[in-house]
Formats: structure tokens, C-alpha cells, sequence
């Protein structure tokens, strides 16, 4: 049994960032916002509260924006150049997606967030754990260990030396994750349109034997460990 095998399950993560921080009446940035899912319950639990969402991904910012709703905008953006003034946000967000900067680009992307945060403003960085059986599948493929230790490390270096930032807390937990089919999973994971995997059909047909033994009737279910660090903007 591998340590993040101890992480407890977690639905949902707004869950997790209600416990962490205030989110009635904010106004937030989301840095590289995907589908925005946590960002439209967040807005409906708290309606008076409004949210920026930057997305570098075309496909997906178009979807997006084809799903409007009151108090949440997006931009076609990304965290290393964030098209605010300085001190125009209470809190920030960073969704599994941190690691997706470049990572000559991630100190920039981290100024680039306390620059738009208020004095005492919340960064919320939620990271995926290198580890787990989904992860073991996906690093076929598209091995991920290189990138999201550089996160971490970019996180570090921007806690030292006691400048803008400030650690607040650290959590771990894990997300179920539920494939209902190969078809699916190929779709979502596979060819998504924010990357190009490269994936050839000896790729494919190598992740296929992997996935398909965790196969039952009702599909296949994962749990994805999760790092979640929160900092401060120092006032």
C-alpha cells in the first residue's frame, strides 16, 4: 500500500477551500481555469462574490464562453502574463495547473500572481500527487514526474527568503475519478485539447492493456491524490 493510498476522499473540492479560506463576497482569479467547474459552484454558494477564470487552451475557452453565466469571466490568458492591475483580486487559484506552465515560466507565473493579489490576499495551489494506480497508466504516455516536482519546487522558492509570500496550511486528499469506458477515457485523457500527446497506435494500444484491468461493470474508478498548499500575500 502506497502512502497516497492513506489520502481520505474528498467529492468535492469546494469543500475543502470553504474550510480554507473566505469566498463570500471575493473577488478571485482562476489560472488556467479548464472547464471552470469549481469556479460555477463557488458562485453558487456565494452569489455575491465574482470570478476571472484565464484559460490558454482555445478549444476550451471557446467553450466557455459559449456557457455564460453572471459574475464569472474569461480571458484568454495565461499566469505568466495576468491582465490585471496590481492589487485588483482577495484570492487567487490554481487548479492542477501550475504544472502546465513552463517551467522556466513558473517563478514569473508566481510574481505574476502576487502582483495581482491585495495585501493578505489567499493563493490556493491544488496539485496532483506523482503517485497512484491512475498515475501509473498515465505516465505511459504523458509521465508527468519532471513537471509537478518543478511546481512544488517553484513553490518553494517563492516561500523563501521571507518575501511576498507566507505559507498558510497544507492538505492532502484524493478525488474519485470514474472512467465509464476505454472510449472515454482514450477521449479525455488521451487526446485532450489542451495538449499533444503524440500518441501513436503502439502508445495506445500499450495504455489500453493497463487501463483495462481496472475495468468493472459500472467502469473504472480511481482515486487521484491531491496536494493542496495555501499562501499569503504579505501585506
Amino acid at each position: 500500500m502506497t502512502t497516497t493510498d492513506h489520502f481520505p476522499l474528498l467529492d468535492n473540492e469546494l469543500d475543502l477551500l470553504t474550510d480554507l479560506v473566505p469566498l463570500a463576497g471575493q473577488r478571485i482569479i482562476e489560472l488556467g481555469c479548464g472547464n471552470a467547474r469549481l469556479a460555477r459552484g463557488l458562485l453558487e454558494r456565494h452569489a455575491d462574490s465574482e470570478v476571472v477564470g484565464l484559460e490558454v487552451d482555445a478549444v476550451q475557452h471557446a467553450k466557455n464562453l459559449s456557457q455564460p453565466r453572471e459574475r464569472l469571466q474569461f480571458l484568454s490568458a495565461s499566469a505568466e502574463a495576468v491582465p490585471f492591475a496590481r492589487q485588483s483580486f482577495d484570492g487567487a487559484l490554481m487548479l492542477k495547473s501550475l504544472h502546465h506552465v513552463p517551467i522556466p515560466a513558473m517563478d514569473r507565473a508566481l510574481a505574476e500572481v502576487a502582483r495581482v493579489l491585495r495585501p493578505g490576499g489567499w493563493f490556493y495551489v491544488s496539485e496532483p500527487v506523482y503517485g497512484g494506480a491512475l498515475n501509473e497508466i498515465v505516465r505511459l504516455y504523458n509521465d508527468e514526474g519532471v513537471v509537478r516536482a518543478a511546481a512544488q519546487a517553484a513553490l518553494d522558492r517563492a516561500l523563501a527568503g521571507g518575501g511576498q509570500w507566507e505559507a498558510v496550511a497544507e492538505r492532502r486528499f484524493a478525488q474519485p475519478v470514474h472512467y465509464p469506458d476505454w472510449p472515454a477515457f482514450a477521449q479525455r485523457m488521451l487526446y485532450p485539447s489542451f495538449a499533444d500527446h503524440q500518441i501513436t497506435p503502439a502508445i495506445e494500444a500499450r495504455v489500453r492493456r493497463a487501463f483495462e484491468p481496472h475495468l468493472g461493470a459500472d467502469g473504472a474508478r480511481f482515486v487521484r491524490p491531491m496536494h493542496v498548499r495555501l499562501l499569503r500575500r504579505r501585506r
